[in-house]
């Protein structure tokens, strides 16, 4: 029984394996975060997806990916009628559309799961 103010789910001991792995790898950074324990973690990461999902689900109808290649994301911007690269440049992405570092091309990659993972492995965080 969970204790006041909390409730309890079930995972699969593969999911929870993965996620105390990878909790154990990043403790000293997630610190650093005031993230300090596991549950915490989880939590963490549960509200982080939260988030992408709501940035991902606000601009989804318009803007689609095209492409994902080692440096650069390919999209489409239906509002626009343009396409959108956005690219790896010294550490950060970059539009080359907007001419930015910070517009909704930007956050639209970072709600993308599979760039998000690849970009976060390589130590390129969202500022």
């Amino acid at each position: 029984m969970p204790k006041a103010g909390f409730k309890s789910i079930t995972v699969s001991e593969t999911v929870y394996d993965k996620f105390q792995e990878v909790y154990q790898k990043s403790k000293d950074d997630l610190a650093m975060k005031g993230v300090n324990s596991f549950s915490g973690y989880v939590t963490y990461m549960l509200e982080e997806m939260m988030q992408k999902d709501k940035t991902f689900a606000r601009y989804a109808p318009k803007i689609e990916k095209i492409s994902v290649d080692d440096d650069r994301i390919i999209l489409k911007d239906n509002i626009k009628n343009r396409i959108a690269e956005v690219a790896v440049q010294k550490g950060e992405l970059y539009c080359q559309l907007c001419d930015e570092k910070d517009c909704v091309h930007v956050g639209y990659v970072w709600s993308i799961p599979e760039v998000y993972e690849v970009l976060n492995a390589r130590g390129i965080r969202q500022k």
